[in-house]
């Protein structure tokens, strides 16, 4: 066995059961005539009008395919609203999502590098890397693109500092586990109000999650697996991890080597096979060149040996301030970014407490959360996740 092989072999001898379900999703599902995200994939669309670029310079719009999702008066809220006088409702929650706390701290989240270099991607920058791909499909297959806009944006808002360690980390904590898609819909971005569409195409961005019930939600499940495998593979090989000769023949031949030839090969997959089929999917050649890009990502990239111990740093730097937290819930900041209640951490230990703990250790930055655990638990630098000058 060579010591990569032994490497691989280490590292997925310590995934948990949520990676290891994030990780089954490898290839999608099959569906007659293409892949889909979801097992339960059912979305449908009418005939899709092809409108090019001059086209569109002239002034045409895309005509709205049948079965794209409509925008009517305020839109389904929670809470009812009067209608904005301009704006739809999905573009009035991309708005809201936008300007929200929630959405500006993702420039201090973990991608995949914690605490990134300058040229490397954020858990921010991917967020609007997934909106432009979910954009370029809606637009060509005349899908609502504002409502597409909105669920990319608002996609990863439920992440926690350090990634996806961080739904390891808070799991133990919440009935069900931390799964960041469900907790960024449901707790994070509930003060917004967002219309259930938004909301549903957040809560069930994940491949593992049951379908959304839009044929924009499903456009963004799938733009954010276009955006991560290309960017992440870009990140790494601008930092020497990964050379671009070692990718996969498959993915050569289907895609190239370049982030733009990758996009547009995706994009396209995913336009055509939705277009003939009716059905939100990718063809299946460029399906699985996908799979592939995204299996060499995970062996090469996310199960390296660095990156699981960066992972298990940050489980136990999140673990122990939700500890803290809960010990001292008189700690959490008594605001809108704390607990929703006083009465929610009256007792220390109590679900409430762990409620609001969770809550706000989730939002925390990657360089808030390191800085807390020296200034509230006394830990020296060398236990904190590495890259970060804390002093």
């Amino acid at each position: 066995m060579t010591q990569d092989a032994v490497d691989r072999e280490v590292a997925e001898s310590h995934l948990s059961d949520r990676a290891r379900t994030w990780a089954s999703t490898m290839d999608g599902h099959d569906a007659t005539l293409l892949r889909t995200a979801h097992a339960d994939s059912h979305a449908t669309i009418g005939p899709v009008a092809e409108h090019p670029r001059d086209r569109r310079e002239a002034g045409e719009e895309v005509p709205p395919t049948s079965g794209a999702t409509v925008a009517s008066g305020a839109g389904d809220r929670a809470v009812a609203e009067e209608p904005d006088p301009f704006r739809t409702c999905f573009e009035r929650d991309r708005d809201r999502i936008l300007h929200a706390t929630a959405f500006r701290r993702l420039a201090g989240k973990t991608q995949v590098f914690v605490f990134p270099e300058d040229h490397q991607r954020s858990r921010l920058t991917h967020a609007l890397e997934v909106a432009q791909v979910a954009r370029a499909i809606a637009t060509r297959l005349g899908l609502n693109v504002p409502l597409a806009e909105a669920i990319a944006l608002g996609h990863d808002c439920g992440h926690g500092p350090g990634g996806h360690a961080s739904e390891d980390a808070l799991s133990p904590y919440v009935d069900g586990g931390y799964d960041h898609a469900q907790w960024g819909a449901d707790v994070t971005l509930s003060p917004l109000n967002l219309c259930r569409e938004t909301l549903d195409g957040i809560r069930n961005h994940s491949w593992s999650r049951p379908a959304p019930s839009t044929p924009e939600g499903e456009v963004v499940s799938w733009a954010d697996r276009i955006a991560y495998v290309c960017h992440d593979f870009e990140d790494a090989a601008h930092t020497g991890i990964v050379d671009p000769a070692d990718l996969p023949s498959l993915v050569v031949d289907r895609c190239g080597t370049s982030r733009r030839e990758q996009l547009a090969a995706f994009i396209d997959g995913v336009v055509g096979a939705s277009a003939r089929s009716g059905r939100i999917g990718m063809d299946a050649d460029a399906a699985d060149a996908l799979a592939a890009f995204r299996m060499f990502d995970y062996e090469r990239i996310y199960l390296r040996p660095a990156s699981v111990e960066q992972a298990g740093r940050v489980v136990d730097l999140l673990r122990a301030l939700v500890d803290h937290y809960l010990a001292h819930p008189g700690d959490l900041p008594a605001d809108d970014e704390g607990p929703a209640d006083a009465d929610e951490v009256d007792l220390a230990g109590s679900a409430e407490a762990a409620r609001a703990a969770v809550r706000y250790v989730g939002g925390m930055t990657d360089r808030f959360a390191c800085r807390a655990g020296v200034r509230l638990l006394g830990w020296e630098a060398d236990r904190l996740p590495t890259g970060l000058d804390v002093t």
